[in-house]
């Protein structure tokens, strides 16, 4: 199942014990295809676990794999395009919302191309807590590497060209969508 290009999607983060991590109100499906689902928010309510919400203040395209454990987040900025990258199981959409599993690493890239890993700590204390197994790890820290491979080489999504263009389909897909819906062109120029 895959949710419809132009459509409000809700997005769930789970924790491995099941406890909801993190969710986004909504994001705006611009492709939806089986190897992946591109999704933008702008503008939208992020609830974390603890019950503390937050408004998304620029446009991210996000990136949700079927078969790679981990989404990448690219935000637009004045300053360049971040990506933040979360290790997690691979994404799937259930009708209701676009859902995975948080495994608590995360891959930040800079517009000048220097690369953070956060949460290393958060990974082990967790993988106890919670009893990641052996082949669970294996296959977190294996994408990670990947994922490194992914960044360094520029490969999809990692390349600014692509980015710019996704963004530009979003803006298109956006104006078509709030035309036939008939609704009211100063939401689009707030976007």
């Amino acid at each position: 199942m895959l949710p419809e290009v132009g459509s409000q999607v809700y997005i769930q983060s789970f924790k491995h014990d099941g406890s909801l991590h993190r969710t986004w109100a909504k994001g705006f499906v611009i492709e939806a295809g089986v190897r992946r689902v591109i999704a933008v928010t702008n503008k939208t309510w992020v609830t974390e676990a603890d019950g503390r919400r937050w408004f998304t203040r620029e446009p991210a395209i996000c990136f949700f794999y079927p078969d790679h454990w981990y989404n990448v987040i690219t935000m637009i900025r004045k300053t360049g395009i971040y990506y933040y990258c979360n290790l997690a199981s691979p994404s799937l959409y259930d009708g209701e919302a676009i859902k995975n599993i948080d495994y608590d690493l995360d891959v930040k890239l800079f517009p000048d191309g220097r690369i953070e890993i956060l949460d290393e700590d958060e990974y082990v204390q967790h993988g106890r807590e919670m009893g990641y197994s052996e082949p669970l790890k294996h296959a977190v820290e294996k994408e990670m590497d990947v994922l490194i491979g992914k960044i360094k080489k520029k490969e999809s999504p990692f390349n600014q060209k692509e980015i710019e263009c996704l963004y530009h389909e979003y803006l298109e897909l956006l104006h078509t969508t709030l035309q036939s819906s008939g609704s009211d062109k100063l939401l689009l120029s707030k976007n």
